[in-house]
């Protein structure tokens, strides 16, 4: 592979002109498409097979658009004193009822005083109206959005408190404009203080936001033929902001040391190309693999997001592998500081004398069972409250909006349950007859505080019960409430009965994630074992790298859990709300944090080997290989936190959780498990850490150190520029 990328470095380099301007209509190509072809993203999850959305289907096709669409409840509370029934106060409730409904896109707002199925709280100081759209929430347009913003605030005007909450009063895929800002300013300092060169640092953030730019434009022009998830194009821009700048980072640093050393430019991007371009083509297929992996979950819209992020991933990797050498052809010496650039060559580029990183590798080695036991005890501590967590789908409100307001006030007067409403579907040429049986057997179930008469459709073949369950969306009781129903009430001749609506779904949709999630972190440990045996020709270092990872991830659930569902914190990092974690985020953490934690792993214990292949001793070869690759991880590992650091306070409530995870699992991976736990570990082991069974030597030498090209240097020398 080294001999195969050192070619395509040298061609890009050579061709550097063809090379950028190609990448450049590339980005212009794409751009066009996601202006002219992208299409909605959408903010439901929902999996085909499922009960709950088979009924969900059959309800709209039997009730209409009215009965599956978007929707808003809208809560008046009357002033202190009064009741929401006085003429006055009805009055202005009775008005606001009546605007909502005559705005755009609405199907129907219902009449909180309908004699039938009224919605006033006991005490008479609150009504509830749900004011319904004839789309799902992601086809809501920001106008119809407006004009229901400008109602709400219109009827706020009288003496009625009036607040809101539902899926089609704010677009979920909202994002902080300066998210991404203040990633990219962080990663600039760190570049400028690791090369000591502007001009390097600007050229690799240039490329990696070409990467980025290619990538996020090619999955916008895709969701005009696909439906994709709005959280979508964020983890995209995410991942291959981090992965550009770092897969960039670790291939200029090669490329420096390659001139300090002696060769000319051309020379130097290809060599670079085929040793740190190994390290980084193996790296990125392995953050390919896992997050292409979502596949086997068999979750369409966790596919799709896997599938779209990884072709990120692949983009970035092209970039780093092809436009990066082109890019340092043209810039050639001024990537490395002004007073180095005409020094004379240096056979180490890398500061002979102790320094804190020479210094760092020797103390962890030579207190390798004290630095062992410490992080890992560390990284275990952290992770208890794994053991806690809890999922859910459903979206939490910011504390102190209009949407908390309403729920808090809802809770109040009307019971937990009435924001986890379940919708039970009769259907059948017997629905109605059988209905009012099933309206009493649910009614007569513990944990149900209503169970409404059954409404029938038009043509009489379906009918419809909603039942209030006595607990709240995120109650377990509600979970097995709808396990109960499913159990205990059983279909009738000419008459199939389904448990649907949005908190159904939610359950269905989140124990899929939790029962495919040990399977999927079996996959990626399985692929991480096999992969780092390739690598490293070892089977001891690739159980060190996946017993590190195991670690990576129980503290960033851990961490997660302390701050996003206990609230630890919270407000230091701007959390916005706290309860069950998205049921999505554990499964994309994982895989997120797998492809990365192996860069880092490939990167540092790459130049370890490659030091020990060298006959260096084994401490000797782990103090020479931290030496060098310490300061790239520690770089790279810094642009990565910073990047997903800065979409915590800015994200939505669906990105939050999972960039803080990937922010701190990436300084848990980076500076405890590689800086600390892998070094201690193999010191531990000595040279059997690089011992390989003979009944294992077939397997192929994927040889990402580049030994190939030094056994080809040592015959043909390149010429040194003086």
């Amino acid at each position: 592979m080294a001999t195969l990328l050192h070619r395509l470095g040298l061609g890009a380099v050579r061709h550097r002109i063809i090379v950028t301007v190609a990448w450049l209509l590339a980005l212009l190509a794409v751009a066009f498409g996601a202006v002219k072809l992208s299409g909605e993203t959408v903010n439901t999850f929902r999996i085909p097979g499922q009960e709950s959305t088979t009924a969900l289907d059959l309800m709209k096709q039997r009730f209409g658009d009215a009965s599956a669409g978007a929707n808003v409840q809208v809560v008046f509370q009357a002033p202190a004193g009064q009741k929401i029934t006085d003429p006055a106060v009805a009055g202005q409730v009775a008005q606001a009822v009546a605007t909502f409904g005559k705005l755009p896109g609405v199907v129907v707002a219902s009449d909180p005083f309908d004699k039938q199925a009224p919605a006033v709280s006991r005490d008479l100081s609150t009504a509830l109206t749900t004011v319904t759209y004839g789309v799902q929430p992601s086809e809501v347009t920001d106008e119809e959005r407006a004009a229901i913003t400008g109602a709400l605030d219109q009827a706020r005007k009288g003496s009625v408190t009036v607040e809101a909450r539902g899926e089609a009063l704010s677009n979920a895929a909202d994002v902080g404009g300066a998210s991404e800002g203040v990633g990219v300013l962080v990663a600039l300092i760190v570049l400028a203080l690791s090369y000591g060169s502007l001009i390097a640092a600007g050229m690799n953030l240039l490329t990696a936001i070409i990467g980025v730019g290619i990538g996020v434009a090619g999955i916008t022009t895709l969701s005009g033929f696909v439906q994709l998830q709005s959280t979508t194009p964020i983890l995209a821009v995410m991942l291959g902001l981090a992965v550009g700048i770092d897969y960039a980072l670790f291939i200029v640093t090669r490329f420096r040391h390659e001139l300090r050393a002696g060769k000319d430019v051309e020379s130097a991007a290809a060599y670079a190309v085929g040793t740190a371009g190994s390290a980084v083509v193996t790296a990125g297929l392995t953050v390919v693999i896992a997050l292409a992996g979502l596949s086997v979950v068999g979750i369409p819209f966790l596919t799709e997001m896997g599938l779209a992020a990884s072709a990120t991933i692949v983009v970035a990797v092209l970039v780093a592998i092809t436009l990066v050498p082109a890019i340092l052809g043209f810039i050639g010496r001024k990537a490395l500081p002004r007073k180095l650039r005409d020094a004379a060559p240096s056979g180490d580029t890398v500061a002979e004398g102790r320094g804190f990183i020479r210094g760092w590798a020797a103390v962890v080695t030579r207190q390798r069972v004290i630095s062992l036991v410490l992080a890992v005890l560390a990284l275990a501590v952290i992770a208890l409250p794994f053991v806690k967590m809890q999922t859910t789908l459903a979206q939490r409100s910011p504390e102190g909006s209009t949407q908390a307001k309403a729920d808090a006030i809802i809770d109040q007067r009307f019971g937990p349950g009435v924001s986890a409403p379940l919708l039970i579907l009769v259907d059948g040429p017997d629905a109605m007859t059988y209905a009012a049986t099933v309206q009493k057997q649910i009614a007569a179930l513990p944990g149900v505080a209503l169970a409404q008469p059954p409404r029938p459709d038009q043509k009489q073949t379906a009918a419809l019960i909603t039942v209030i369950p006595a607990s709240g969306a995120e109650d377990q009781k509600t979970v097995d409430l709808v396990h109960a129903i499913r159990d205990q009430v059983a279909d009738g001749d000419g008459a199939t009965v389904y448990v649907t609506g949005q908190t159904a779904i939610s359950i269905d949709v989140s124990q899929r994630l939790n029962d495919a999630l040990p399977v999927y972190l079996a996959l990626v440990v399985g692929l991480a074992f096999v992969l780092l045996v390739l690598v490293f020709r070892s089977l001891l270092v690739p159980v060190v790298g996946v017993i590190g990872f195991l670690l990576t991830i129980g503290a960033a659930f851990g961490a997660t859990v302390a701050v996003f569902q206990w609230g630890w914190l919270a407000d230091v990092v701007n959390a916005g709300s706290t309860g069950p974690i998205i049921s999505l985020a554990p499964i994309i953490i994982v895989g997120i944090l797998f492809g990365l934690a192996m860069d880092y792993q490939v990167f540092l214990v790459s130049r370890m080997h490659e030091a020990h292949a060298h006959g260096a001793a084994p401490r000797d070869a782990i103090v020479t290989g931290f030496r060098q690759a310490a300061p790239v991880v520690v770089a790279a590992a810094t642009i990565m936190f910073a990047v997903f650091a800065a979409f915590v306070p800015q994200g939505n409530d669906t990105v939050k959780p999972i960039a803080f995870a990937l922010a701190v699992g990436i300084a848990f991976d980076a500076f405890v498990v590689r800086m600390i736990a892998v070094p201690a570990a193999l010191a531990l082991l000595g040279r059997s850490a690089w011992w390989l069974p003979r009944w294992l030597r077939w397997l192929p030498e994927l040889d990402v150190e580049g030994a190939a090209l030094e056994r080809k240097a040592a015959a043909e020398p390149h010429p040194v520029n003086v």
